[in-house]
């Protein structure tokens, strides 16, 4: 077991808030935190093809087609109906948000991208983004007062700069790195299996670490508000029939509210 100062791995993880690969990406993220989050500390960086926002056409491809293979919500129809006129905004809003913590950070990316890809909301708008960090737990009047500040802005302007030493062209990336300072960090872009960045976790730590359990299915839930049929799969590998049944006993007792998506069941935890 390790010691929580002393985790001998970092993951740089490069992400667009608008890519659809990288909300995909999450469920795989979480099950990494659940099972070997002791092993290592998550560095999130910031990037984003801004040019590509001028495509709406070729977004929509990529967002269904991302979809349709993942069973995630990722309605490509967004960008007709409520295009992100200022991704510059979303990102410096992020940001803004991990100048409460990382932590605080993270839970804001997350409700940006549910209300982006669920809800279907442009997160451009700075009443939505404040909305976000609200139900994020942020603290509003701060968020308010940083997201204009110079300090969110460079902060977003050193993520990209750490992209470009790094040679990160596309979204997700995620860069492993060990405690040995002389030996190169292990770069993997795109979205792959769950199973290759085990492997890579084993092959850094030359060792086969042994991963914890998912905590309760209710208690999970409770840790955000939306949580897609396709993440409670990863998270606990169930088959999707199984899924539908342990969900299914909760709709019942009323603690979640299930939301028909055009490529899987979306569900969303009733706090009472």
């Amino acid at each position: 077991m390790c010691a929580s100062q002393q985790k001998p791995l970092e993951i740089y993880l490069f992400v667009d808030p608008l890519c659809p690969e990288c909300w995909a990406l999450e469920p795989f993220i979480r099950k990494l935190y659940i099972e070997y989050g002791r092993y290592f500390r998550l560095k999130q960086v910031l990037t984003g093809n801004l040019a590509a926002l001028n495509l709406p056409e070729s977004k929509i491809r990529k967002w269904e087609a991302t979809a349709a293979r993942m069973g995630l919500s990722c309605d490509g129809a967004l960008w007709m109906d409520h295009p992100v006129s200022s991704p510059f905004l979303a990102s410096v809003a992020i940001k803004a948000a991990e100048l409460q913590g990382r932590r605080a950070g993270s839970r804001f990316l997350r409700k940006l991208q549910e209300v982006l890809f669920i809800e279907k909301q442009n997160v451009s708008d700075l009443t939505i983004l404040t909305d976000c960090a609200e139900e994020a737990g942020l603290d509003k009047a701060e968020f308010l007062n940083d997201i204009h500040s110079s300090s969110a802005a460079k902060a977003f302007q050193c993520d990209l700069k750490i992209a470009a030493e790094m040679e990160v062209e596309e979204t997700p990336t995620l860069v492993f790195f060990n405690e040995n300072i002389d030996e190169e960090g292990i770069k993997i872009t795109g979205l792959y299996s769950y199973d290759i960045y085990v492997q890579i976790i084993e092959e850094m730590l030359n060792e086969i670490p042994e991963p914890q359990q998912p905590p309760p299915l209710e208690e999970f839930l409770k840790q955000f508000r939306f949580t897609a049929s396709k993440e409670i799969s990863t998270v606990y590998n169930w088959t999707e029939r199984e899924v539908e049944r342990e969900m299914k006993k909760l709709l019942l007792q009323r603690k979640v509210r299930k939301i028909p998506m055009k490529f899987g069941p979306i569900w969303e935890f009733i706090d009472k």
